[in-house]
């Protein structure tokens, strides 16, 4: 299936596990870029990068994360495993490997962030680059955590709690996600129309709350015995951030904060709102483009942006 925003994209739903099953969109030849959007929206947030991407000379793959969007979930586990972000890298690793592609890189904003850095680490064989938007590793912003983050991301804490998120949210999804004319604009019409379906669905809801549940636990865990094993990103890696978020506030140079988790990296501040792929695509891609073309040669050693 095609369609006028995605023009030259098809439209697919393969599984990658018992219970999940994504929707993708997937077009263009060359080496391959894999774009994962955060929360709440779906891979629809991409529909100004990714052709740019294609015209650039890259095939690109954007799903929706399990959960997420249209994608299916397993029901809820004691322990949110379910929801790790382990597990949505296993999913990605597995739709590329039904796509045919070996190698590729992965792109991932705010909660899609945590899912492509994990990628990166558990499957260092298979990724090329690393691009994370907005964000440092949850084990990073957890050891951090102050009365400033609390104050400014206390929608991590209500979101792990039992059954009360959802009632909060699934009693009017459209006011608790602030939506309107304004974002309308901000997003596209189809990708609003997109986001709309997703958050009005109580199972979307409940798939979203669940990978916050995980990542004050469960992906918590996994960034710690990294850091303590000294485990890194092995591929080169990107660190881009909106000015007009928090990162700055919280974290100052954020860079310094990524460095001890990586090999080899670079970054830079955009001009921008938080969601960099809505509201300043062509900016996104100028600093992705240049990016992606460096060697991929995995370093035996540290090195510093």
């Amino acid at each position: 299936m095609t369609d006028a925003v995605f023009k030259g994209f098809q439209e697919r739903w393969i599984d990658v596990a018992d219970d999940v099953r994504l929707r993708l969109r997937v077009g263009g030849e060359g080496p391959v870029v894999v774009l994962l959007h955060g929360h709440p929206r779906t891979h629809m947030t991409w529909h100004r990068v990714a052709p740019l991407l294609v015209a650039s000379g890259h095939t690109v793959v954007c799903p929706d994360l399990r959960g997420y969007g249209r994608s299916t979930a397993p029901p809820p586990q004691a322990d949110h495993a379910q929801a790790s972000k382990a597990a949505m890298a296993t999913d990605v690793v597995r739709l590329l490997d039904q796509l045919g592609h070996a190698e590729f890189a992965v792109v991932g904003h705010d909660r899609g962030s945590y899912v492509a850095h994990r990628t990166a680490m558990e499957h260092p064989d298979r990724i090329t680059h690393l691009v994370a938007l907005d964000s440092v590793p949850i084990g990073a912003a957890l050891a951090r955590a102050d009365a400033r983050f609390a104050q400014l991301w206390w929608h991590w804490f209500f979101f792990a709690q039992p059954e009360k998120p959802e009632r909060a949210i699934n009693s009017d999804p459209q006011a608790w996600y602030g939506c309107g004319p304004e974002k309308q604009a901000l997003m596209g019409d189809a990708n609003y129309r997109d986001f709309l379906n997703a958050i009005e669905n109580p199972l979307v809801v409940r798939a979203m709350l669940e990978d916050y549940r995980a990542g004050l636990g469960v992906d918590r865990a996994t960034d710690d015995a990294d850091r303590a094993a000294g485990r890194v990103v092995e591929c080169p890696t990107l660190v881009l951030w909106s000015t007009r978020d928090d990162m700055e506030d919280l974290y100052g140079d954020v860079l310094e904060v990524w460095r001890p988790w990586t090999s080899t990296l670079a970054g830079a501040p955009i001009e921008s709102g938080h969601h960099l792929a809505e509201e300043t695509p062509e900016e996104l891609v100028r600093q992705l483009v240049p990016f992606l073309r460096t060697s991929a040669t995995r370093p035996a050693s540290a090195a510093e942006s």
